[in-house]
């Protein structure tokens, strides 16, 4: 096959690197890096700063504060359009990570392939009424997907993956567990301090509270008060890459808390691939991720939460393992990406005949 030319979109905030702490930019370089390797021609629009595999196209700053998000956004999009005005020809089509530059698809001449990767509820309806010929939708879990069943121009589902290598099998564990993500009210955090307490097992409750004012109107409101009070619960701020890695394998099992119908969980999959069972409540996509009884069980609550953490010890590590090598590899990911694009260029080509 020939190889293409792609242009990747950036979340516009936050820098993309090995270190960044966003599943979002994670998964981009990931699937960046795979394609890379396979030798395609990788271009990635990102923040200022941001190390990529191919090359990289800067377009401005990082925010300082996470609430100056549209005018961030509105600087990113108008650079990438003036550097397509500027260079036709360059790219073959945009795969937009983004989760925002899928609006202005209309002011590009190429195909753009949008993954969405935030549940329905959290975008605004008027965003895919109309839609332009040259954008297609494409989903990271079949439950997700459902929700999209009117939209028109999808593609297909490609469940997100993780490069395996990177993340040691350790079968050996000690004796907490874990809450670890990104710090707001819709991960719930404070009903995973609420299980372990239940439960009479320490936690290590491991995030960052990123600068947006109503998350951290949460924090002070709702978790930083049980910091003060339970001393089974340790918080573990901003870790680096390195410490999620580490708390990750040594972990006795993993809490999902979320409250909204997640559309992935890109650190219950690391955390299988370290051989960590997952707990998760029985909520959107976990339930495609986690093989309830074999990889870590579903609940429905917090006190079945508590309860289930007494049998988490019969979860097998090998079968946690196997699972993320067998369905959630990166080169698993990458190969239906490019199926994805391709199916997007012949697609492209007929329109446009």
């Amino acid at each position: 096959m020939s190889h293409l030319s792609i242009l990747y979109i950036a979340y516009p905030l936050l820098t993309v690197s090995e270190d960044s702490a966003g599943g979002a930019e994670q998964l981009l370089l990931t699937v960046e890096g795979e394609m890379a390797a396979a030798g395609h021609h990788t271009t990635v629009a990102a923040c200022d700063g941001s190390r990529v595999h191919g090359r990289l196209l800067a377009t401005g700053a990082a925010a300082g504060a996470a609430d100056q998000y549209e005018r961030r956004e509105g600087e990113h999009n108008a650079r990438i359009l003036e550097y397509l005005r500027r260079h036709r020809g360059e790219f073959d089509l945009i795969h937009d990570k983004s989760g925002s530059f899928f609006r202005v698809a209309a002011q590009c001449a190429l195909p753009v392939l949008a993954t969405l990767h935030l549940p329905r509820p959290f975008y605004r309806q008027d965003w895919f009424h109309p839609l332009p010929p040259n954008l297609y939708f494409s989903f990271v879990s079949q439950s997700q997907a459902r929700s999209f069943a009117d939209l028109a121009n999808t593609v297909g589902v490609v469940q997100n993956g993780i490069a395996v290598e990177r993340f040691p099998f350790t079968p050996g564990k000690d004796g907490y567990v874990l809450w670890l993500g990104r710090i707001c009210e819709e991960k719930a955090p404070h009903l995973a301090i609420a299980a372990a307490r239940k439960a009479g097992v320490p936690l290590l409750l491991a995030g960052q509270v990123y600068p947006f004012s109503y998350h951290q109107q949460y924090f002070e409101r709702e978790v930083q008060p049980l910091l003060a009070k339970e001393s089974g619960v340790r918080f573990v701020s901003a870790p680096s890459a390195r410490q999620k890695l580490r708390l990750l394998r040594h972990a006795r099992a993993l809490l999902l808390t979320s409250t909204v119908e997640e559309t992935s969980s890109l650190v219950a999959i690391e955390a299988m691939a370290c051989g960590t069972p997952v707990l998760a409540f029985r909520r959107g996509a976990f339930a495609e991720i986690v093989a309830d009884g074999e990889t870590g069980l579903l609940v429905e609550t917090v006190d079945e939460m508590a309860e289930a953490l007494a049998g988490v010890g019969r979860i097998s590590p090998e079968q946690c393992r196997e699972r993320v090598q067998q369905h959630f590899s990166a080169s698993r990911m990458a190969q239906e990406y490019e199926e994805l694009y391709r199916r997007v260029l012949t697609s492209a080509k007929e329109w446009a005949a």
